[in-house]
Formats: structure tokens, C-alpha cells, sequence
């Protein structure tokens, strides 16, 4: 098994294709921005929010989700949005990432009540990103060619699930302006409108929102019922991802696919474990996961890996070479490394990277193709002949960083 240093992993061309804004930032920034929204959080000290809430283990899915209420509550704010989302690209800069894909639920940030709309919120995201892109590009690196520039896109996530309270003002609000509707039909209803806004603001206003993501509790909340919302993107010419396979099994991701049209898959970890199928029609789960897995990977559905994520949400997960992402190399699919998120996952590219080659057999051609598929299998915010130039610019490069550090 090769061995790839930190330093060659550093220099190497990169991309995240599955990167939250709201679980991404820097820890020092959100107790600067907790002041100064007057945001109570349970430290004001770096070390003891790594303590209390931003940990390197969690014991299971709802303590890893429990650190996003105070991301949220500081980011329904313009400049923190903008400071979150500018800090996100530069971090990523620095570590060699040429590429990033930010995605976030625009409606958790939403206060119409502070006069914060969807338009705002988007203004403001995607302000900070392309200006940390613009300041980068300008570089002597990037200008002369030594190095490839940097480049974005925005992915707007539809939430599966939300209560009548408590999760963000605007679908307090949602709740209380349709207090007959069936609950789903509220969740639906929202789930539309964000499509909506998003191909309006990205055909109006030039806005780089890529794609569309559906995040949340799977379990109870499968893709099928959002198969209008992805109809809709469908026909806009909006790419489709979600996240499936996460914390149900295959018949999740069979969905996402079949009812939702979709270009890639978040994390997809699941399945793999016959275990988590619970339809009973599906009497060979071997068989009905082996031909999924086939399909997936003849179509290059590209699946969003996650490696420190996936340990920290699944206890049963005691090793990282347990892990499901060698059934993915086995059967041959597009595999992108992706971070979910930074702070809460206290993780980076390089280090998702680090996980993934120390502990899996992967030789220089297939890292290669696992470095091409985060650029081509990107929602790049262009044309896909201009897609085509800018991956085939960043692999260029990573031949050069592979012979200077003598791979070829």
C-alpha cells in the first residue's frame, strides 16, 4: 500500500462537494459572532466549547446534530453570514482546496421578523465566497499558472423534517400560517418554495446556487414524498443531491435515484448493511444491494464520502477500516472525500484524505480518479465545456505535485 505524506496531501489539488456552512466555522469566529448578536453560548472560551459541545466523539446522532443550534442562532445575521462563509473559503484555501461546494438551509436562517429574507441570506453567503475567491485568484500563484484558481458553488438544502417551533423563525411562522395543513404538507410546501427561490434568484440574479440537497431525518421522511420539489429542480436544469443512506439503508438511496433524479449521493454509507432493509418485498437484500451498488456505479453517481462523520454518528462504527467506503472501492463507484462538516466534525480535506489512504488500499491511478471525481462529478457554475477545462487544469496539476514528489 502506498504511503502518501501530509505534506504531498497538502499540495495536491482537492475539492468538498459536501461541506455545510453551518457546521463549518472557525471557533473563535462563532464566539466573536455570538457576541455580538447576544447569542448565549455554554462557554466563551474555545476550549471549553470543545468540551461541551464541538467534541471529537459523540455518542450518536442527535448529540452531533445538538451543536448546530448555536451555528444557526449566529448565522440569522448578514455580517456573520458573510464573515462564516468568507473564513469557509479562505480555510479551505489554505489547505490546497481548489474547489469547494458550501451548502446550507437558507430557511434555518431566515427571521423575516429582523427583516432577514431569502434573498439576504443568499446575498450575504455568497458574498463572502466570492470574495475570498477573488483575492485568491488574484494571486502571482494563480495568475502565472503555477497554481489552479479557486472555485465555488452554492447548494441550497430542503429540510425532510421540522416541527412547529423551535427550529428556525420561519418555520415557526410556516407553522402558524398553516396550522390546518398536515404537518408533511407544511414540510413539502417549504421544500418547494426554497426550489423555487433558488432557480429564481439563480436566473434573475447570476447567483452560483448549484444544486439542491434534501438533509434530515431519513428515517420516517423518505425521499418519495419530495418528488415534486426535485421534479421542479429536474426541469430547471438543477443538479440534485441528497442526503441518503446516512442513517437508513439502500431502499434510501434506491429513492433518491429512482423518485428524485439524483446526480449524487451524501455519504451512502449505509447501503452497504443488508441489516438496515426494511421492506419486505425485497426478500434478497444481498442481491438487491449488489445490483444498486452496479447501478449506482454504471451510472457514476457520484457518492459525498464522509469518513470522520460517519464514526462519529454511527457508535456501532469502532474502526475506520469497518467502514463501508471499502465495498465502495470495491464495486468500482465515484467516490469523492468530503468533510460534512469542520468544526463539528473537527476535520479537514487534508485530514479526511489522511483517513481514507492510511487505512484503505488505494494506489496513485485510483486516488487520482477520486481527486477527478471531486471536480468532475462537481455542480460546477458553468458550462460543462468550461467544467471540463478547469478539471482537466486541476489534474494537470496533480501531476505536477505527483512527479515533484516522486509518484511518477
Amino acid at each position: 500500500m502506498p504511503r502518501y505524506s501530509a505534506d504531498f496531501i497538502k499540495a495536491m489539488p482537492k475539492s468538498d462537494l459536501h461541506l455545510h456552512l453551518d457546521g463549518s466555522l472557525r471557533l473563535d469566529s462563532l464566539i466573536e459572532m455570538a457576541k455580538r448578536t447576544d447569542t448565549k453560548l455554554p462557554s466563551q472560551h474555545v476550549d471549553g466549547l470543545k468540551q461541551l459541545v464541538f467534541k471529537d466523539k459523540y455518542q450518536n446522532l442527535g448529540e452531533y446534530l445538538h451543536c448546530f443550534q448555536y451555528t444557526c442562532a449566529v448565522l440569522r445575521d448578514p455580517e456573520n453570514l458573510e464573515q462564516a462563509a468568507y473564513e469557509l473559503a479562505v480555510d479551505n484555501q489554505l489547505e490546497g482546496v481548489n474547489y469547494i461546494e458550501v451548502r446550507f438551509a437558507p430557511q434555518l436562517l431566515i427571521d423575516l421578523s429582523r427583516g432577514i429574507d431569502f434573498d439576504q441570506v443568499m446575498h450575504a453567503v455568497n458574498n463572502g465566497l466570492k470574495r475570498a475567491k477573488e483575492q485568491y485568484n488574484f494571486t502571482e500563484e494563480v495568475l502565472s499558472g503555477k497554481k489552479p484558481p479557486f472555485g465555488y458553488g452554492i447548494i441550497n438544502c430542503a429540510m425532510r423534517m421540522f416541527g412547529d417551533k423551535g427550529f428556525s423563525p420561519y418555520y415557526t411562522n410556516l407553522f402558524q400560517l398553516m396550522r390546518d395543513f398536515a404537518p408533511m404538507d407544511v414540510i413539502k410546501l417549504a421544500a418547494m418554495e426554497l426550489v423555487r427561490a433558488s432557480v429564481r434568484l439563480r436566473d434573475e440574479n447570476g447567483m452560483p446556487i448549484v444544486g439542491l440537497d434534501l438533509a434530515g431525518q431519513e428515517s420516517g421522511y423518505p425521499a418519495s414524498k419530495f418528488k415534486e420539489v426535485y421534479e421542479y429542480a429536474h426541469q430547471h436544469f438543477m443538479l440534485k443531491t441528497l442526503h441518503a443512506g446516512e442513517a437508513y439503508g439502500a431502499e434510501s438511496v434506491f429513492e433518491a435515484i429512482t423518485e428524485c433524479y439524483a446526480d449524487r449521493i451524501g455519504h451512502g454509507y449505509s447501503m452497504f448493511i443488508p441489516e438496515m432493509i426494511h421492506s419486505p418485498e425485497i426478500v434478497d437484500k444481498a442481491a438487491y444491494i449488489r445490483n444498486l451498488a452496479s447501478y449506482i456505479a454504471d451510472k457514476r453517481i457520484a457518492i459525498e464520502v464522509c469518513l470522520t462523520s460517519n464514526l462519529q454518528t454511527n457508535p456501532q462504527l469502532t474502526d475506520i477500516r469497518q467502514h463501508q467506503f471499502k465495498a465502495m472501492l470495491d464495486n468500482r463507484m465515484a467516490t469523492v472525500i468530503c468533510t460534512d462538516n469542520r468544526l463539528v466534525s473537527n476535520t479537514t480535506v487534508c485530514n479526511e484524505y489522511q483517513l481514507a489512504l492510511d487505512n484503505f488500499d488505494i494506489p496513485l491511478k485510483r486516488l487520482k480518479d477520486m481527486v477527478a471525481y471531486g471536480f468532475k462529478k462537481s455542480f460546477f457554475p458553468g458550462s460543462y465545456v468550461e467544467k471540463r477545462q478547469y478539471a482537466k487544469n486541476c489534474l494537470d496539476y496533480f501531476d505536477r505535485v505527483a512527479k515533484q514528489y516522486g509518484f511518477i
